[in-house]
């Protein structure tokens, strides 16, 4: 049961029917990305096949929904995820004509729960739709890192299927015929890019860039702190042995004093002392 979040793609080269396998209405690849006519009484559409699950998953993506061109009534960017049921599906609805974004989870094609914020091209220029927990959260992001959350909603049922299919769609109902664009399906541009390969003795050039998915971490390991410098206090030194250069030391100075027992020697000088220059980090 794929996760709908590996359905990924940039849009680079010719489209790729093996990901949209369900699209109609002439959809291309073009410019790095995804194009979908905006005719006047007709749909066209980018879809992926039935196989994907929602639950724990999500899809987003950098919509470009079409541009008014003279439209009154309708100029929209469906951008759903749809269930085996018609009419039952979740996502985001752009039309440029209104000014205003749906927000739905429909079921017969109605929501009594739908919103409608105005559409702000910079602040809701990349939307994504993710189930957590039970919960269903639609947001919007101006550069794919910062989100803001638009609604929540208990996730339906039919999110944990295993036959869901993306779609993104564009209609209009009057003004003239233009497109509609989509990018980054599944791939924030706060991901890291690996540009073309350079040349080695074995390996051969990417003539396009591939988005690098960072996970996070596996494992961490950090430094224990120190409580203490441990220090070794070194005494007088009482030999020097195998040194790279022997120093005689002057002999001290002896007196000799008379006894019964013999001649007594008393040192009249000590002998040297090295003060302790070092510690050991423990």
């Amino acid at each position: 049961m794929p996760l709908l979040e590996i359905l990924e793609d940039h849009f680079t080269g010719a489209l790729d029917t093996g990901k949209w396998p369900g699209s109609y209405g002439d959809v291309t690849a073009a410019g790095g990305r995804g194009r979908i006519p905006c005719n006047v009484g007709g749909f066209a559409g980018l879809r992926s096949a039935s196989t994907y699950t929602l639950a724990g998953s999500h899809f987003l993506l950098r919509a470009y929904p079409p541009a008014v061109n003279g439209a009154v009534s309708t100029a929209a960017l469906s951008l759903l995820v749809l269930s085996s049921v018609g009419g039952t599906d979740a996502g985001f609805i752009i039309d440029t004509a209104q000014g205003a974004m749906g927000v739905y989870a429909r079921t017969d094609y109605a929501d009594g729960g739908a919103l409608f914020p105005p559409y702000d091209p910079v602040q809701h220029a990349w939307l994504r739709l993710r189930e957590t927990g039970g919960t269903l959260l639609w947001e919007s992001s101006p550069d794919s890192s910062n989100w803001t959350v638009l609604r929540t909603s208990p996730a339906p049922a039919w999110v944990a299927d295993a036959d869901l299919s993306l779609l993104m769609e564009s209609t209009r109902t009057d003004g003239s015929n233009n497109v509609a664009e989509v990018d980054n399906v599944n791939l924030p541009t706060s991901l890291a890019l690996l540009g073309a390969a350079r040349t080695t003795a074995t390996a051969q050039p990417l003539a396009g860039q591939k988005a690098y998915r960072l996970g996070a971490a596996r494992a961490t390991s950090s430094a224990r702190p120190l409580s203490a410098a441990h220090v070794v206090q070194l005494g007088a030194a009482r030999t020097r042995a195998r040194a790279g250069t022997v120093m005689r030391l002057p002999r001290p100075a002896q007196t000799l004093t008379a006894s019964a027992g013999g001649p007594t020697l008393t040192p009249s000088t000590t002998g040297p002392q090295l003060a302790a220059i070092s510690t050991t980090g423990g």
